[in-house]
Order: C-alpha cells, then sequence, then structure tokens
C-alpha cells in the first residue's frame, strides 16, 4: 500500500468524520503530508452536540502530533503532557466520565503508579503461566470449530474477535452467557458512533454511559462473588492484592475491568484481523513467515501491530508553556498523538509503507511510546497474535480473506467491523 496524496494541507481536518471514511490510502497519504508540511498542524474540536444534546460543547482546539519524534519525546515526558485531563476524549469530559470509563489510562503519578503496581502485582508468575497456556487451548478450539463447519462468514466475529474475548473473559472470572453482552458492550463503547453499533434516533452518549453500567453491573456481581468465594481468576486477585496497604477500591476495579475488557478485546482482534488481510494482500511476506513461524514470528508480530496500529491516537494536556519542534505550546494546550501517523514516519522507518515480516529494527508505538503509559497487555497481546497465526498457518494453511475490509467509522480506533474469509486458496 503507497499513500495517495489526494488533499492539500489547508483540505486536512482531522475532526471530521468524513475524513476517516477516505480510502486508508488517501488516509496515509493525507498524514505523509501533515508530516512534512505541517506536523504540529492546529484543528479545531468536532461539536458532539450534532449526535447528542448531552454531549459538552468543542473546546479551543488541538495539535495534532504527526512525527515520531515528537510522539516519543511527549511520552517520556509525563510531567509536561499529562493523561490525567483525559487520555481517549478531545473533549474535556466530566472528571467522573473520565475515571469511569479510562482508568489507569487517564491518570498520571503518583496515582498511576499506585493503579499500575497494584494491577502488575495481581498478575503474579502462576496467573500468566495460567493465561499463557489457555491461549493455544482456545485458538486450537476456535479453529476447529471454525473447520468443523466448513468455514465462516466472517473472519473477525469467527475467529480474531473470539480469541481475545474468551482470553479475557475467562481471566476476570466472567461466565460463557454473559460474552455476548461483553461484545456487544465494547463494541458500543469504543464505536465513536457508528451506525452499527449505535440504532438510527439512537443518543450515543446514551448507549456509551447505558454499555458501561452493564459492564459495571456486572463486574460488581462477579467482584461480589469472589469476595465470598475465592477463585483462581484476576478478579479474585485484584480484590485480595494489597501493596503497602493499598487496594484497588471498587470504582478502580470496575473502571480497570471496562478498560480490559475494551482495550484488550479490540485491539488484540483488530490487529490479527488486519494480519490476515496483511498476509492475504502481501504473499511474498506470507510465505516468508509461514515457512518459519517460530524464526519469523517475533518481528512479524511487531510489523502487524505497526501495520495495523490498532488505537490511532491518545491525547496528552501541556501543564506548562515549552517547546516541541519549534513550536510553542502553552499550558493547557491539548496535543494528540498520532500513532498511525509515527508508525508511517519516513524518519524513524525504512520504506515505511512496505509491510515487512523481517523489519528490524522496529521501533513502532502501536502499543504507545515508551513512558509510564506503555500498554500494560502488550506481552499478552503478542503472545495471542503469535498463537493464533501459528495455529492458523499449521491447521488451515490455505486460510486467507476474501473481501476489503469493513472499517470501523472512527477517528480513535483502526478497527475492522467484517472481512470475509476461506480457509482454501492460494
Amino acid at each position: 500500500m503507497q499513500p495517495v496524496e489526494v488533499l492539500a494541507v489547508d483540505q486536512i481536518d482531522l475532526s471530521d468524520i468524513t475524513f476517516w471514511e477516505r480510502p486508508w490510502e488517501e488516509r496515509e497519504g493525507a498524514f505523509a503530508t501533515l508530516r512534512r508540511e505541517r506536523p504540529l498542524a492546529f484543528f479545531e474540536e468536532p461539536d458532539p452536540r450534532e449526535a447528542s444534546p448531552l454531549a459538552p460543547p468543542p473546546g479551543p482546539g488541538y495539535r495534532a502530533v504527526t512525527r515520531f519524534a515528537d510522539v516519543t519525546e511527549i511520552s517520556r515526558n509525563p510531567d509536561i503532557y499529562c493523561s490525567g485531563k483525559g487520555a481517549v476524549s478531545i473533549l474535556d469530559l466530566p472528571p467522573e466520565m473520565v475515571e469511569y470509563f479510562a482508568g489507569m489510562i487517564s491518570t498520571d503519578n503518583p496515582r498511576h503508579a499506585r493503579l499500575r503496581r497494584i494491577v502488575s502485582a495481581a498478575f503474579n508468575p502462576r496467573m500468566v503461566r495460567s493465561i499463557e497456556d489457555s491461549i493455544q487451548r482456545v485458538a486450537v478450539d476456535i479453529i476447529e470449530q471454525v473447520k468443523a463447519k466448513g468455514g465462516g462468514d466472517d473472519f473477525v466475529a469467527d475467529v480474531a474477535a473470539a480469541l481475545p474475548l474468551k482470553i479475557i473473559c475467562d481471566m476476570m472470572g466472567v461466565p460463557e452467557s454473559e460474552y455476548a453482552t461483553v461484545f456487544r458492550c465494547s463494541n458500543i463503547i469504543l464505536s465513536n458512533g457508528d451506525p452499527e453499533y449505535n440504532p438510527e434516533g439512537s443518543d450515543p452518549i446514551v448507549e456509551l454511559l447505558n454499555a458501561g453500567q452493564t459492564l459495571t453491573d456486572l463486574m460488581q456481581g462477579i467482584a461480589a462473588a469472589r469476595a465470598d468465594r475465592p477463585s483462581d481468576d484476576l478478579t479474585s486477585a485484584l480484590i485480595s492484592t494489597n501493596i503497602d496497604g493499598e487496594a484497588l477500591t471498587h470504582a478502580e476495579l470496575a473502571s480497570f475491568f471496562i478498560l480490559l475488557l475494551t482495550a484488550g478485546n479490540e485491539t488484540t482482534r483488530n490487529s490479527i484481523t488486519h494480519g490476515l488481510y496483511a498476509i492475504t494482500t502481501h504473499p511474498d511476506q506470507r510465505e516468508i513467515w509461514q515457512a518459519d513461524p517460530e524464526g519469523v514470528g517475533a518481528t512479524a508480530i511487531e510489523e502487524i501491530v505497526r501495520w495495523a496500529s490498532p488505537v490511532i491516537w491518545m491525547r496528552r494536556t501541556v501543564t506548562t508553556d515549552t517547546v516541541l519542534s519549534g513550536q510553542e505550546l502553552h499550558e493547557g494546550d491539548k496535543v494528540l498523538l498520532f500513532y498511525n501517523s509515527a508508525n508511517r514516519d519516513e524518519s524513524a522507518f525504512e520504506d515505511p509503507f512496505t509491510f515487512d515480516v523481517r523489519r528490524h529494527p522496529n521501533p513502532h508505538v502501536g502499543f504507545g511510546a515508551a513512558g509510564p503509559h506503555f500498554c500494560l497487555g502488550a506481552h499478552l497481546a503478542r503472545r495471542e497474535i503469535d498463537v493464533m497465526f501459528r495455529e492458523l498457518f499449521d491447521r488451515v494453511p490455505g486460510i486467507r480473506s476474501t473481501s476489503e475490509p469493513d472499517r470501523l467509522r472512527s477517528n480513535f480506533i483502526n478497527g475492522i467491523k467484517h472481512l470475509g474469509f476461506e480457509l482454501t486458496g492460494a
């Protein structure tokens, strides 16, 4: 895929949802233009009140950070560029809503360090081994079910989403009867108002709040049951973990649950889906990887995450007047770290628009850049992607996509909602 620059720099509007409906190569072309001509471009904020009367008014605007060097510079300086005012929303939302839907990723130290310390402690070695052991078993079950049916209609629903959904639900002790609820609610929360997940005439903010409340109620029920009868799952570990007298509050537990179910489910499934599409459209790279899954797997996984860039951006807020790449920034300014653009930056990657499963080095920021907010679940995501493709290559070696991706209409998640596939083919 090569970028197609059809828009002049003054025609690019990252706040216009119709921009994100353009073909992928045109969007990449626009980011190439921004990196070259206006790497810290200013944009007015979208006005969400057109979709919901409950939405807050737009704020003063934001800077789009499109170069790799600037994204990494911001990420390693959290004292200057904070997350606490909202990492996943361009708009300034009420603090309680930021806490509810973003939790740990929208906090700063010392609270962020406290939350991360508690959650990390819950992932003890025995827990990690148990999770890793289950990934292969679940992946095999998913593939064998598809084979038994002679194939499937949608790679996302039948394969890519099924693996992280099962792993995360099992981790948290969510019963199988609630898998569909978790899948539906996570789709709504990350849908950005996509019509497929928000019924016509519905208020997207109401749908978002209802989905969040459903997951919160589910978590509270599981936590209450584990308090009386602990199990080997992560929920039991989280409610019993106490570090230097500190434990998660009920609100923090619910917020982490929502974060894990959405971020851990959505990003991994999109990486796997983008991966199948990539190896189908780049058969030479598929051949290299499939011939040596063990030797090529590590670099192939990183390239898939770079290529997919499943989370398009995260927001930071400037805490004190500063200068970034010659641009003056002032306290309160918003900056959006466009990971998708950083991962195609010609100054950081050789031939960035070439899909190369043996790419090395590959300092991508698909899991965020180095810093306190680097993705806590990166290891788990890598493991899931690796195991799924190893098993696909072994059990259905001819699997390929058969359609163009049906993409999520979002400026936040580079999602694929549906992708046709078949088990045999060239």
